[in-house]
């Protein structure tokens, strides 16, 4: 049921973006669009995501040792202080947006920094909602309870379409930043009945004393540091993009929610998963039984996502033609898109072993250690953003983005091997090196059945018909060509599957 929930709340999700991309196109009200969002998520940095993460562990002790109520203290001194702190966040941000903006996107001509800074405001008045949302689906996941967390994105994606489809042509940008606040507060209401089914008493406590918001308290600290740093590259991004050509942003956007659909699709309800379970097997005399976890996941996400990669990497164009090729979306919009996917393809395996490691530190207790990589990996980003993106555009700020993805997630799996020994690096590399020959073979005879295929010259139903006969082969070789190879990635495929829709 998980897996069929992330499955239709990604396709909802790129739904979304298709119909935004459909009514404006790489447009500069979609570049201000997306500006004002990062901005809200500038806020929710401070809090909401950390304090979301840092409460799994102690929640699910508590459940598991028989002790709700004292859960349900801490969600409620956690949730209270987190609305406590947002609140005058978020004023005060949108009493600063003018200034804010002009440090955020520099390159924006006036009227572009104006809609941006009229969209900030608005969307600001999802903060708290949004943080509502974290909080308690974290602490119904902590219970054991992941139906409704993964039911939040649907609800959510359908009044964002809605708002496009109908009110897009007439209200502009507007229209996006209202349904954002209209979709973020379905979610929270979703996330209501699961919180009465574990039986969590919601009320407002500020038993900061409490000791296990101690813990959460020890843990923040990192995992503020840790999200505000993923927002910083996307800030970066971002505002590099804004003196770049109009639509930079909204293409780089567009580029990556098509990137990362699959991994969506196929990987997100595992790892979302597997924090909790990680966290009941963190003790030191349970270390061989979370690296034979951490193994499966690593290899079982990468031998998923092998073949996507070749997939993005041979049939960018058709793909950006099928899925998003209509409405303003025009052949320069086509060809901007195209051009970061390009780039961002290799790095989705990047973002797949970080999370997986990231949750392997936090579940044993080390904080430091993916901060401290996040830093090296933001300073790679901001560094290859001003030197590659104002040279190539697109292209430069996708490469950097990538490499930082790339450098932290080698860099955490060394990490995770010297500090915790939650994995075998000999083993890893054995499974790496044959899901990337499998995707070799697989990419390249996707890419002779393309060629042998006649042109599309931009016809939908052409693409179409190309993508998918070139995908179906990639797959069929993939498959075959793990087999050849005699490594366990396929009866982990079939192991993991059963095992999410469990979850």
């Amino acid at each position: 049921m998980l897996t069929a929930l992330a499955a239709v709340s990604g396709l909802l999700g790129f739904g979304r973006d298709a119909a935004i991309a459909a009514v404006f196109g790489v447009d500069s009200a979609v570049d201000a669009y997306l500006i004002a969002q990062g901005l809200m998520n500038l806020v929710l940095a401070l809090v909401a995501a950390a304090a979301a993460r840092a409460l799994i562990p102690a929640v699910a002790r508590s459940v598991a040792e028989g002790q709700p109520r004292r859960s349900d203290t801490l969600a409620n001194t956690v949730l209270t202080v987190a609305v406590l702190v947002l609140v005058p966040a978020a004023v005060g941000m949108a009493l600063a947006a003018q200034t804010v903006i002009d440090v955020l996107a520099p390159g924006f001509p006036p009227e572009v920094g104006a809609e941006a800074v009229r969209l900030t405001r608005i969307v600001l008045l999802a903060t708290i909602l949004v943080t509502g949302t974290d909080i308690l689906a974290a602490v119904c996941q902590a219970h054991g309870r992941f139906f409704f967390s993964g039911l939040q994105g649907i609800p959510f994606n359908l009044v964002m379409i809605a708002a496009t489809v109908t009110l897009g042509a007439r209200w502009g940008a507007d229209a996006l930043a209202m349904g954002f606040v209209a979709g973020s507060a379905l979610r929270l209401l979703v996330q209501l009945p699961a919180v009465r089914a574990a039986g969590v008493r919601l009320r407002p406590s500020l038993r900061v004393k409490h000791p296990d918001v101690a813990e959460v308290a020890r843990l923040m600290p990192a995992l503020l540091l840790g999200t505000a740093l993923v927002n910083v590259n996307t800030l970066v991004d971002r505002a590099v993009g804004s003196g770049e050509a109009e639509g930079t942003i909204a293409a780089l956007s567009f580029g990556w929610r098509l990137v990362s659909l699959p991994y969506t699709l196929l990987v997100i309800s595992l790892v979302a998963a597997l924090y909790p379970v990680m966290s009941a097997i963190a003790a030191p005399d349970r270390r061989a039984e979370l690296r034979q976890t951490t193994e499966r996941a690593l290899g079982g996400v990468l031998a998923v996502l092998a073949p996507i990669v070749a997939i993005l990497l041979v049939l960018t164009e058709p793909l950006v033609r099928v899925l998003l090729g209509r409405g303003e979306f025009d052949r320069r919009a086509v060809d901007m898109t195209a051009t970061a996917i390009s780039w961002f393809a290799l790095g989705l395996v990047g973002v797949a072993i970080i999370e997986i490691c990231s949750r392997v530190f936090y579940a044993v207790g080390d904080s430091r250690t993916p901060v401290a990589l996040s830093v090296l990996g933001m300073v790679v980003n901001v560094s290859g953003d001003l030197v590659l993106g104002r040279t190539f555009g697109v292209a430069g700020l996708a490469a950097a983005t990538t490499a930082s993805f790339l450098l932290v997630a080698g860099a955490q799996l060394v990490a995770l091997r010297a500090r915790h020994n939650a994995v075998r690096l000999t083993a890893l590399r054995e499974r790496m090196g044959r899901c990337t020959l499998a995707g070799l073979v697989s990419g390249g005879a996707a890419w002779l059945i393309a060629a042998a295929m006649p042109s599309s010259s931009g016809a939908v139903p052409a693409d179409l018909a190309v993508v998918t006969l070139a995908a179906t082969g990639c797959l069929v070789c993939y498959v075959g060509a793990l087999a050849c190879l005699g490594g366990p990635e396929l009866a982990e495929l079939r192991r993991i599957i059963p095992r999410r829709q469990r979850l």
